[in-house]
């Protein structure tokens, strides 16, 4: 099967987010298949330019047309896996030569181009994919150019479009005059694309796709509340029947703390025994007291609100009153960035704030730990809970979207489940949780089980990859019968 993945970042060339992970794990799966063939597009940002990758080679220069733009297109592309794995680069430096990716004031303009970009290359290259997979709103006009402009040509007649909704709070909006003045389409579009008194492009692509997808099975159903999808709740209503969850996986090569050479001791759930001198170095790096009878709480997140960080703040008092050590990583909100260096600076000894994005440094973290908190209002699926159950740390998590998809609740009587959960959005509630983790942790034995038990789950991409290629198969198999 031939797939174009269209994604606005894809590690390990550029990634600013979750998405960037998924874009570089889902299509290496997909492409371990001999069948596959997979294509990844994606801008060709200044900051993957600067890094210089060597296997990225220039294939050819064209023009796309965006209303009244005649806009430049240099296409480069970067091999993998032999040829089954490609990346695309689309390069204009009017749009991507930038300090960031995402932020700017036509940001709308920015990824509308990028999308006909995607379109106009398989001409280009004369590669036609079975499916296309697109990712959020960045994405989200490729099966609406798809429809307007090229549907009546005999290659692209055929060409199925899922579209996956990784974070509903970023929809993609813009005045309604972006509809004619910069997509250059008719007024028949705008009910397409009109929501809430103005264009909105995560809509667009929920209409105009065969189906849609969320990255978790319980993020699907939850986007069916009006608290969580907010203005597309009515679009949802109306087209749910599109909608499913895959749940995301994480890439257990690279997370494998058997092979991990950030580590300070290798370890497995055969042979844990690695993970008290991971914990020891951790200690010792971040400024803390070496205690093995101390639980390191662990938080590896965007310091804001959502994220649960607001509950942590509420009652880090009473935290702090247990037997814990404390350790933060991450970047945020300034508020929250000054009260975690306020308490490192009060309590070196226990509490331990890095305020910053260090990747080798969260591998270590996430073995160190005893106990992974992440306590956020909502998430679509997440990765850090999956990747610290990889190094054996128990997640303590609230019970929402993929959180409550990956981290089942341990239950006492039998040592089923994985990790600790609670459900109301509450500092208490948070803390009972850990409360819950702490008094288990008494008991060595369930302890180590638990943590076992934990290196063990299948968290691997391989059962996310098969469910998206059923997906494509069926909406291959729709748009066949649509058609004849």
């Amino acid at each position: 099967m031939k797939i174009l993945f269209a994604t606005s970042e894809a590690a390990p060339y550029y990634k600013s987010g979750g998405l960037g992970d998924v874009a570089q794990a889902l299509p290496a799966e997909l492409a371990r298949n001999p069948e596959n063939e997979v294509c990844v597009f994606m801008p060709y940002y200044q900051a993957i330019k600067k890094r210089g990758f060597p296997e990225i080679t220039f294939v050819k220069s064209f023009y796309v047309h965006l209303s009244w733009r005649i806009q430049h297109v240099g296409l480069f592309k970067a091999e993998i896996a032999g040829g089954r794995l490609t990346y695309y680069f689309i390069d204009n430096e009017y749009y991507f030569a930038r300090e960031g990716s995402y932020g700017y004031n036509d940001d709308g303009e920015r990824f509308a181009y990028f999308s006909k970009a995607v379109l106009e290359s398989l001409a280009q290259i004369s590669w036609y994919p079975d499916c296309i997979h697109c990712n959020d709103w960045q994405t989200a006009l490729v099966p609406v150019f798809l429809e307007a402009h090229y549907r009546h040509l005999p290659d692209y007649s055929a060409i199925p479009v899922l579209f996956t909704i990784h974070n509903i709070e970023y929809q993609g909006k813009a005045p309604l005059h972006f509809i004619g003045d910069v997509l250059g389409l008719s007024g028949s579009w705008i009910s397409v694309l009109e929501n809430d008194g103005c264009a909105n492009l995560m809509k667009a692509g929920i209409v105009m796709s065969d189906r849609v997808s969320t990255v978790s099975e319980t993020y699907a159903t939850e986007l069916s509340y009006p608290e969580v999808s907010r203005e597309l709740y009515s679009i949802l209503q109306r087209y749910g029947c599109k909608l499913c969850g895959i749940t995301n996986g994480i890439d257990v090569d690279t997370f494998n703390p058997n092979t991990d050479l950030a580590l300070a001791q290798r370890f497995s759930a055969e042979n844990p025994a690695g993970k008290a001198a991971c914990k020891e170095a951790l200690q010792r790096e971040m400024g803390l007291e070496v205690r093995e009878d101390a639980a390191v709480v662990s938080v590896v997140s965007r310091l804001v609100g959502h994220k649960g960080v607001e509950l942590i703040a509420d009652v880090i008092e009473e935290m702090l009153a247990e037997n814990i050590q404390l350790v933060i990583l991450g970047t945020g909100e300034p508020k929250y960035e000054a009260l975690f260096r306020h308490y490192a600076a009060q309590r070196p000894g226990q509490v331990a704030a890095r305020i910053e994005f260090n990747a080798a440094l969260a591998n270590r973290i996430y073995a160190g730990s005893d106990i992974f908190l992440m306590p956020s209002r909502n998430e679509p699926c997440g990765l850090s809970q999956m990747i610290a159950m990889r190094y054996g740390t128990v997640p303590l998590v609230r019970r929402t979207g993929g959180l409550a998809d990956t981290v089942p609740a341990y239950d006492p009587t039998d040592g089923s489940g994985l990790g600790f959960t609670f459900y109301d959005y509450h500092p208490l509630a948070m803390l009972d949780g850990l409360r819950r983790a702490l008094a288990l942790r008494e008991d060595h034995e369930a302890w180590a089980s638990l943590s076992r038990n934990c290196m063990k789950a299948d968290n691997s991409w391989q059962r996310s990859g098969d469910a998206y290629m059923q997906l494509y198969r069926d909406i291959i198999r729709c748009r066949e019968g649509y058609n004849g």
